[in-house]
């Protein structure tokens, strides 16, 4: 047992032995009339959801979408697309959600790459699917009508294969279909992010998403899953005297993340069977988050570190109520100290953490403990999970693990790592190796247990022979008062073999020398890990889950450039 796990809490758990789906009808059975869901002045039960999933899923066979077959969830945040997500899993379907933003050639490689048979999307979304679905298996387009965070001007489609959601939802009855799904069988293909290669669609099985949704619930709601008789599942309370911060059947969320990426979707599963409130929002706003929290009385949320700091870098975090939130998550790419404090002062009732994971790995590996009282250590991203192994291996290869401090990459091991990838045998058989994970992630773990990280390994950069992790300077690079954000790359320059050049964004207002930031830096570092050369932009290419694009900095136009 690690120096700081915390007290009373159990080293392994109990994996209930079940599809996805059979947590929703566990929602739905402990907290019933209980909302749910809140989509503009669309407020649905947890009974409500299973309902209209349960019939989403009889309407899917109608179409002939059998066990197994692919459905691609071609929308944005909205109620639908629980709906949608839920339906398909009950239908006994995989579930393959794509970036509605996606143009129609990356559309039409995932639909031919899955074999989607149906997808459910938006009308203001169609146009794009439907120019990828030639030369696809895709039979079936079910259109879910526009909602306050999703709206559209765009008129109904009556083309062939189109159905409107209320037309596929009518006339079914309440029980499930009966399907022959186990939780060996794959739930969900995602695809990881790309940000520094080709997307690999990830092969995810019920067992994976069962296994780390369960292990979410311990660790941050400090509830067992325990199954009663007839298989009902239940939580139940770890004893001891503890303040979890969210408490089953109590909890409201105010969810901005993109439902279509693994951080949000796995943790918005684990937050409905907890009985918390989703309440979805549009486009992300800084003021309308705000407000949000105040008028729901937000209790959990979670996030990227982009959102964080375009949220604390508005006015409004002074002149709005946020003393309801008890829980701060931060994941889907790391988090800089100078945020995380900035986080704690500006939402004091909180526990702020973040965690570490990837779609490899299903969504969640290590975690700062989230308990009222437990404790953590700022810039790292917690503990291991329950069951899970992280192992620092060195670059060079081997399986033996490094010491305590020795930076080299994660391997894990442990019951959310996934089944590899779909249709890319070579490269599954490099990450996925005798039941271990190799992340491609740089970090180490320290005396106590903690896990930090240094960032990728294909980012890391050698300058004269010395290893530089661009992570170490970004953080650095958030310190300082007039950046609002920062990411660093390595240049390749022939006498030293690559150097530190940092993209910035300075906070509204700011008047930025780059000669100054770049002594800041070289202030607080060794002379080999110095910045070079430093770029001025309005603004860092992220994908939709928040993470910096790298591989397009280079591209960027540079209002200066110092070196």
């Amino acid at each position: 047992m690690h120096t700081y796990w915390p007290e009373g809490m159990p080293t392994s758990l109990h994996y209930p032995d079940l599809p996805v789906c059979g947590l929703l009808t566990a929602a739905a059975r402990l907290y019933g009339d209980r909302v749910a869901v809140v989509d503009g002045d669309l407020r649905l039960s947890f009974a409500e959801v299973r309902d209209l999933a349960v019939a989403f899923a009889h309407g899917l066979r109608g179409t002939g979408v059998r066990d197994g077959d692919v459905v691609l969830l071609h929308l944005s945040n909205s109620a639908w697309f629980l709906i949608g997500y839920y339906g398909t899993l009950l239908a006994g379907a995989t579930v393959s959600p794509a970036n509605p933003l996606q143009p129609a050639p990356g559309l039409h490689a995932q639909l031919l790459d899955t074999g989607a048979v149906a997808a459910v999307s938006h009308p203001a979304h169609l146009t794009p699917l439907t120019e990828a679905r030639t030369g696809s298996r895709l039979r079936t387009v079910v259109v879910v009508p526009p909602s306050a965070c999703a709206p559209s001007a765009v008129p109904p489609s009556a083309a062939p294969g189109v159905i409107a959601l209320a037309d596929l939802l009518t006339g079914h009855t309440d029980v499930p279909p009966h399907t022959a799904v186990t939780g060996d069988d794959v739930a969900q293909i995602l695809y990881t992010g790309g940000t520094t290669g080709v997307s690999k669609g990830v092969r995810v099985l019920h067992r994976n998403v069962v296994a780390n949704v369960t292990q979410m619930t311990a660790w941050r709601a400090a509830h067992l899953i325990t199954e009663e008789g007839g298989g009902d599942l239940r939580l139940r309370p770890l004893p001891g005297p503890r303040d979890p911060g969210m408490r089953p059947g109590a909890g409201v969320t105010v969810l901005q993340s993109p439902l279509f990426h693994v951080h949000a979707l796995i943790n918005t599963i684990f937050l409905l069977l907890c009985g918390t409130t989703v309440v979805l929002s549009g486009r992300f706003s800084p003021e309308r988050m705000l407000a949000s929290i105040e008028e729901h009385r937000a209790t959990y949320l979670l996030g990227s570190p982009t959102m964080w700091q375009a949220l604390l870098a508005g006015p409004g975090v002074g002149e709005h109520d946020l003393s309801s939130v008890r829980v701060i998550s931060s994941g889907g790419a790391p988090i800089d100290k100078a945020t995380l404090t900035s986080l704690e002062a500006a939402f004091p009732a909180a526990a702020v953490g973040e965690g570490y994971g990837l779609t490899e790995g299903t969504c969640l590996v290590t975690s700062t403990p989230l308990l009222h009282g437990a404790r953590r250590k700022l810039g790292s991203v917690g503990l291991p999970l329950f069951d899970t192994t992280v192992e620092i291996r060195p670059l060079t290869g081997g399986s033996a693990a490094l010491g305590p401090n020795e930076v080299g990459e994660l391997w894990v091991r442990g019951p959310q790592v996934t089944a590899g990838y779909l249709n890319r045998p070579e490269a599954g058989a490099e990450q996925f190796v005798a039941g271990w994970l190799r992340t491609g992630d740089l970090g180490y773990v320290d005396e106590d247990g903690f896990v930090f990280l240094s960032g990728r390994a294909k980012e890391m950069l050698i300058y004269k022979g010395y290893n530089v992790y661009p992570r170490e300077l970004e953080d650095i690079l958030h310190g300082h008062p007039g950046l609002r954000a920062a990411a660093v790359i390595g240049r390749a320059h022939a006498p030293v073999g690559q150097e530190p050049v940092a993209f910035v964004v300075p906070r509204p207002g700011a008047d930025v020398d780059p000669e100054e930031v770049m002594a800041y830096v070289a202030a607080r570092v060794l002379p080999y890990k110095k910045i070079r050369a430093m770029h001025i932009v309005d603004s860092l290419p992220l994908s939709a889950a928040g993470k910096i694009l790298k591989s397009r900095l280079s591209a960027l136009p540079a209002a200066d450039d110092r070196g």
